[in-house]
């Protein structure tokens, strides 16, 4: 093999109309695994903090790193973070994608919007979401969003809890 020739990917990609006609492969069954999942100090906190309506994350006391999700440990100067802070339901896009492919491979008319959210008060911080209420053509890098939450009674500790983040300006 020359070691100097680019490496070709294998396989092929889908065809508009295989989508169209759903015509890939797939499968379904209902497993019966159970499972436990331990969240650990910090994501616990965070999902309770989201249950209550609000983003929760961690400030290192050493550099002053703000972490959301939160951490324990902080990955700057591996530090233990020792302050949770409360932070804004605000921030700006990041980055994002628009995608017309749903999660079970079929085409969709409506696209949906994942993004990058860095979060107010969270220097680089954020996590990925969605962004709604807004023409996918308007969507920008740096544009101010703000979380639209669930109903209270209907919030169970999830990311999900918010819906989505909308434009403010």
């Amino acid at each position: 093999m020359n070691r100097n020739m680019p490496i070709e990917p294998q396989g092929t990609g889908l065809r508009e109309e295989e989508l169209e006609r759903s015509d890939v492969l797939t499968v379904s069954y209902q497993p019966m695994a159970r499972y436990a999942w331990a969240t650990g100090i910090a994501i616990s906190r965070f999902l309770r903090g989201l249950k209550d309506g609000e983003i929760v994350g961690t400030k290192c006391d050493q550099c002053g790193r703000v972490a959301v999700p939160p951490r324990i440990f902080c990955e700057w100067c591996f530090r233990r973070s020792g302050t949770w802070i409360k932070l804004p339901d605000t921030g700006i896009v990041n980055t994002f994608s628009i995608s017309y492919i749903s999660t079970d491979t079929t085409r969709v008319k409506t696209p949906t919007i994942p993004a990058v959210i860095q979060i107010d008060s969270a220097g680089n911080a954020g996590f990925l979401h969605l962004i709604g209420d807004v023409k996918p053509e308007d969507v920008k890098i740096g544009m101010h969003v703000k979380a639209v939450w669930l109903e209270p009674e209907k919030r169970k500790g999830s990311i999900t809890d918010i819906r989505y983040f909308k434009p403010t300006r």
